[in-house]
């Protein structure tokens, strides 16, 4: 009813003196559109409170249909510049998102189409050892995270604490402190008035500050703004598997500063992720293997989530599709799923021409590359309608060749529109010129998390596990949203055995395997925390075999594994090729995303069918 009533505020803006009809209409219409699109109510209080458009009072002044209209025209528009249609593309970017098969990063659905139109989600900024470089690139960070991007940044540069400063002959106070002031700036700056900034601080391992640096978000809410990952080289990762000393160095001169060992850092890097989740870990030699253009530079940074390594002061943009809507009866459509990688390619590289960017340096680099990052979500939904475990060797078969499909077709994608409209000016200095004769995006796949379209979507984050059957979401600033997974709902009804107290009881452990349920659905909907985490790093490793910028995923761990568990899981991924890991242990930090367990009262409010399907008023 409270949607409703948004609504008629909608309509009354243009038709006043007919408020009692306009509640109607406006009733009639989202229901009309709710069927359509199956928006869940959640989807519909994320949209709501963020993405939807506000006059001067708070007022919303765009439903969802109109705020997908928005956007499918403004990213259509760059259409005009090479010869084509761009009606023709507003209709197909607009049938893709409002049948919620695929949706763009945050930044995209907010600004598209208005005065912003910053429409990048990832930045990585440069910091040297200077206080000009700082508080430059501070101010950017700001300008960035004030349209709704996120920044990352490699710290590694800075002398550490303790060292001479030249021009004082005062002592350094290191990378941790100027780390806080980026914390501090970022808690104040609120993106557009809708979400806060995010960032990464990454550390080489090598710097002489990197056991400060891991221990940095010890005390709780220390660098709460931040993620944090130590950048871990082959050499380092070799010395550890040996435990032989391994040399801090002096960031400007090379200079061997003292030994360490190499197992007992990787320990304390462990023991720390053990604790609080952070830090985790970069892989920047294989990072840097993959470089698409090594002559531009070397990468040392990469986004917020870790899914996008980035060049100094280079932007990508994101989108992702909605596997858990290709299936048809049992068997993916891949027809249906080539047109959906087509009209994404198509539509991220609109973007950055569409993108207004809050930085020249950062509009430079990014159009001479033209990076895009195509990804998926409702990976574990798949897998439930394909009748596959999650954790099982034919899962990881099946996504491996998922995701060559999609990289192949987004590859040829890529290259058709460079046909078209050239290809990315650094191509003959890139790696791909060895292997496309023009190719338009010097990277087009990513997995992303997902975040808050998926909850748009109406399905699960990313490539990650069904993190409960039935859990509790914090998001928009500490609101709880209750969810349940919509095919568990589905196959409970269609097979008699869903009830109100069934859903009540799964919600306090969030597992299907603790009721009393027919045993294939308990094996399909196995979770997060029952995964074993050698699970967890194949799928994320079989991924990353097929996309060319990075795959964020979090290992979940049960709040009994251990600190072996961690190192375990480090060592695998290296071993796999991954680009990066992050670990969480349940439980380990005082507040958290997701929970189990909690609110079951909640439930009541999206029993029948609301929490993740249509609603009635």
């Amino acid at each position: 009813m409270k949607i409703a009533k948004n609504i008629m505020k909608i309509w009354n803006l243009h038709c006043p003196a007919h408020a009692t009809a306009s509640f109607l209409y406006a009733k009639a219409h989202f229901k009309k559109m709710q069927k359509e699109a199956k928006l869940s109510l959640n989807a519909m209080k994320v949209l709501e409170a963020r993405y939807l458009n506000k006059d001067k009072t708070g007022k919303i002044t765009e439903t969802p249909a109109q705020l997908f209209r928005r956007v499918a025209k403004a990213v259509a528009q760059p259409d005009k510049k090479y010869r084509q249609n761009p009606k023709k593309a507003e209709e197909e970017f607009f049938e893709i998102m409002s049948s919620l098969e695929f949706m763009p990063n945050s930044p995209t659905l907010m600004n598209a189409g208005t005065d912003k139109q910053m429409l990048s989600a990832c930045f990585v900024m440069p910091i040297e050892d200077s206080l000009e470089s700082i508080f430059t690139t501070l101010k950017n960070m700001a300008t960035v995270e004030q349209v709704g991007g996120g920044v990352g940044f490699n710290f590694s540069n800075l002398r550490p604490e303790g060292d001479i400063v030249g021009s004082t002959k005062g002592a350094a106070s290191g990378p941790i402190s100027f780390m806080r002031i980026y914390d501090m700036a970022t808690e104040v700056i609120k993106q557009g008035s809708r979400r806060r900034g995010a960032m990464m601080g990454i550390l080489n391992v090598s710097h002489p500050d990197i056991v400060k640096f891991i221990a940095a978000k010890q005390k709780y809410g220390m660098l709460k703004n931040f993620n944090v990952s130590a950048a871990v080289t082959d050499d380092f990762m070799k010395k550890a598997v040996k435990q032989e000393e391994f040399w801090l160095l002096h960031p400007a001169t090379k200079k061997r500063m003292r030994k360490v060992n190499a197992a007992d850092l990787l320990e304390l890097i462990a023991t720390n992720a053990w604790k609080t989740g952070d830090p985790g870990l970069v892989f920047i030699d294989e990072i840097n293997r993959k470089n698409p253009t090594p002559k531009a530079g070397r990468i040392e940074s990469t986004n917020p989530c870790a899914e996008i390594p980035l060049l100094p002061y280079e932007s990508c943009n994101l989108g992702s599709i909605n596997l858990s809507r290709l299936v048809k009866n049992g068997n993916v459509d891949w027809d249906r799923l080539k047109r959906l990688v087509h009209t994404g390619v198509h539509f991220l590289d609109n973007v950055i021409d569409a993108n207004k960017f809050p930085i020249e340096e950062t509009a430079e680099i990014t159009r001479e590359n033209r990076k895009i990052g195509l990804g998926v979500m409702g990976l574990a939904e798949m897998f439930i309608q394909l009748g596959m475990k999650y954790d099982s060797e034919e899962a990881i078969r099946f996504a491996e060749s998922l995701m060559a499909f999609i990289r192949k077709e987004a590859d040829a994608a890529s290259a058709e529109l460079a046909k078209k409209r050239g290809s990315f000016p650094n191509f003959k200095k890139s790696v791909l010129s060895k292997r496309f004769r023009a190719f338009r995006n010097a990277t087009v796949t990513a997995i992303a998390p997902t975040g808050t379209i998926s909850i748009i979507a109406g399905t699960s984050s990313g490539i990650e596990p069904l993190f409960a059957v039935s859990f509790v979401r914090e998001v928009l600033g500490g609101q709880k949203l209750m969810e349940v997974n919509p095919v568990f709902e589905k196959i409970a009804k269609e097979r008699g055995f869903y009830s109100k107290e069934l859903m009540e009881k799964i919600a306090k452990t969030g597992k299907a395997s603790d009721a009393d349920i027919p045993e294939d659905v308990k094996r399909l909907f196995v979770t997060a925390l029952e995964i074993s985490p050698v699970w967890h790093v194949k799928m994320q490793a079989v991924f990353q075999k097929h996309v060319d910028n990075a795959v964020s995923k979090t290992v979940n761990l049960p709040e009994s594994a251990s600190i072996a568990d961690v190192k375990k899981v480090y060592l695998l991924a290296y071993e796999l090729k991954c680009k990066g890991i992050t670990i969480y242990r349940y439980g380990s930090k005082p507040g958290q995303v997701l929970y189990i367990g909690e609110n079951v009262k909640a439930h009541a409010e999206y029993s029948g069918g609301c929490a993740t399907g249509e609603c009635s008023f």
